[in-house]
């Protein structure tokens, strides 16, 4: 067994490099240049196309429609400058960057003056959540852009073309950033609009750094030049600009990932140390850049010596952060925040029901529509009451007043409602004959054309004189 288990090894390590090989299937280096290159042009077609899918981004995120962004994000041809500059990266073409930037640049332009002409004019001024998810950059946007810039450029490189670019540009999300950007410029809020370009600024370079690696382990041919000399230069330039370009976005990475770290530490820490059954967290706002976690409480007032504790035991979880507590007894109490914790904390909860709920309003309306369908085949008292009083006035002139109305006969032993039935409630000057009395109900059961009727006699009681 031992002299068999090398050509097992030998033949494992086969069957695993020939299934993650990425050069078996690979297109011709000449095939993949030209995809390249006509995937960067922006102008015509395409410029057309973009104009198109900004618009429908645009309306997708004011109406927080997410089928309509996606949509929009699989006709837009903002991935292709950006594999441009990453190939060019990875192939040592500068003037191929120097285009792709351009392209870019270009598309950048467009994307913005559309979506706030768009966003200018459009009626609804209000921020909904796909919106205001587009401002603030994390690290997973980071990873999704690395890893789809992978995958985009594995798709580029095969010899049969996929479906992996529009599920990439889908993924990373590019439009959406340009055209929140474009809404806030609208209002004029350019912080978040320098946010929404930040997000975009991260996706666009590490779907650029990730096409680069790509290439070079592809070893895709580069660019010749006439000399020597002329392909170290170049070689040195791209290599210097691929380094200023990916030194800045692993420092806003590295920025990211503390980011992300402080905010789960301060999570547990409320988890841990706030939270309880006499104690309930209405709101809690951490802010990572100032190290600053403002929570508002409701419940048992919590006095100074607990709360100094509290700030003791968070040095634990996140040195130098600092703990702002609100509480219902505190003057500085801040209502807004409280109000917007709730009205979350009614959304989530709502949310987590909503088949349930659903399900109880179809049921509703089930009965509702049985209910008029049944109604709609009972008798018409207003159109009948009239007729049938003068009718009896005629016949039987002993009869002083009527009333008719509709019931439901119940029981005390009874398991179900009985159906619906005629009421007559007769009233005459003196008691009547049983004779009478059958001629009635025998006369109001055939004028009513077999429904169930009931009838009551009454005799009129003369008014007390004083």
């Amino acid at each position: 067994m031992s002299t068999n288990f090398p050509h097992w090894m030998d033949k494992i390590k086969y069957e695993l490099k020939h299934a993650f090989s990425l050069t078996e299937d690979k297109a011709e280096d000449a095939e993949i240049d030209k995809s390249v290159r006509a995937g960067i042009e922006m102008e015509g077609t395409n410029l057309w196309v973009l104009i198109f899918a900004i618009f429908i981004a645009s309306i997708g995120l004011n109406v927080n429609s997410t089928a309509v962004i996606i949509g929009a994000m699989l006709i837009s041809p903002l991935m292709g400058p950006i594999i441009g500059v990453g190939y060019g990266a990875g192939t040592y073409d500068s003037s191929l960057i120097r285009q792709s930037l351009k392209n870019l640049a270009i598309a950048i332009f467009i994307s913005l003056l559309t979506s706030t002409l768009y966003f200018m004019i459009s009626p609804l001024t209000n921020a909904q959540s796909e919106l205001l998810a587009r401002t603030t950059p994390t690290l997973w946007d980071v990873l999704i852009a690395l890893f789809g810039g992978l995958a985009g450029i594995i798709g580029v490189t095969r010899r049969e073309k996929s479906n992996v670019i529009p599920g990439v540009a889908i993924a990373t999300a590019l439009m959406p950033p340009l055209c929140t950007a474009g809404y806030e410029i609208a209002n004029g809020s350019w912080i978040l609009a320098a946010g929404a370009l930040y997000l975009f600024t991260i996706n666009s370079v590490f779907i650029a750094l990730s096409s680069m690696f790509i290439i070079r382990y592809l070893h895709v041919k580069p660019k010749s030049f006439v000399d020597s000399q002329t392909t170290r230069r170049v070689k040195r330039y791209t290599f210097i600009i691929a380094l200023l370009t990916a030194l800045p976005s692993f420092y806003l990475a590295y920025i990211l990932v503390q980011d992300e770290v402080f905010k789960a530490k301060a999570t547990q820490f409320i988890s841990d140390k706030i939270s309880s059954k006499s104690v309930y967290v209405a709101q809690a706002q951490i802010d990572p850049k100032a190290h600053v976690i403002d929570v508002t409480l409701m419940g048992d007032f919590l006095p100074s010596d607990q709360l100094d504790a509290l700030r003791q035991s968070l040095k634990t979880y996140v040195p130098d952060a600092q703990l702002r507590v609100h509480q219902a007894a505190n003057h500085d109490l801040d209502v807004n925040a409280l109000k917007s914790g709730l009205l979350n904390d009614l959304h989530t909860y709502t949310s987590k029901s909503e088949s349930q709920k659903d399900q109880q309003i179809q049921i509703l309306e089930n009965l509702l529509n049985k209910q008029q369908q049944k109604q709609a085949k009972e008798f018409d008292l207003s159109q009948n009451t009239q007729q049938i009083s003068q009718e009896m006035m005629v016949l039987f002139p002993q009869v002083q007043k009527i009333w008719l109305s509709q019931g439901q006969a119940w029981g005390k032993d009874s398991e179900t409602v009985g159906d619906q039935t005629l009421i007559l409630n007769v009233l005459t000057k003196r008691t009547l004959k049983n004779s009478d009395q059958t001629k009635i109900s025998q006369w109001f059961t055939e004028r009513m054309q077999g429904k169930a009727v009931k009838v009551i006699f009454a005799k009129a009681v003369p008014p007390s004189s004083k």
